[in-house]
């Protein structure tokens, strides 16, 4: 069985990269443009891991994260946050949110699954 990854990116052709990059990895991803849809598919069915963009319309990123990680049956969830503004502030408010780790644009593929397969156990 494959392991299910939720992405949270607004860009369509970010959505579509994601998708393309995971699913050849032989990985289930579901993707959605909003932090609400997001924390929706969440409570609909279990996820090994979130991709998650930082700049979102409506509730960023950072904000879902919390409320995730709020959530005691999501609590250890692995969500990697995606963004372009990981100036050093920025970065640091990120990682406070919640997030497992934190991932530049535009993404390298090899960082991008190698720090997927670290989250998820497997090196």
């Amino acid at each position: 069985m494959s392991r299910s990854i939720l992405v949270v990116e607004d860009n369509a052709d970010n959505r579509k990269l994601f998708e393309w990059v995971l699913e050849d990895e032989g990985y289930s991803a579901q993707c959605v443009a909003t932090a609400e849809e997001g924390l929706a598919a969440l409570e609909a069915r279990p996820f090994d891991l979130v991709l998650m963009d930082v700049s979102l319309p409506g509730m960023d990123g950072k904000e879902a994260t919390r409320r995730i990680r709020a959530d005691p049956r999501l609590a250890g969830l692995p969500i990697l946050a995606v963004t372009a503004h990981a100036v050093t502030g920025e970065a640091e408010a990120i990682l406070a949110s919640g997030v497992t780790s934190l991932l530049t644009k535009p993404v390298d593929e090899s960082v991008l699954l190698a720090v997927i397969r670290s989250a998820l156990g497997g090196g």
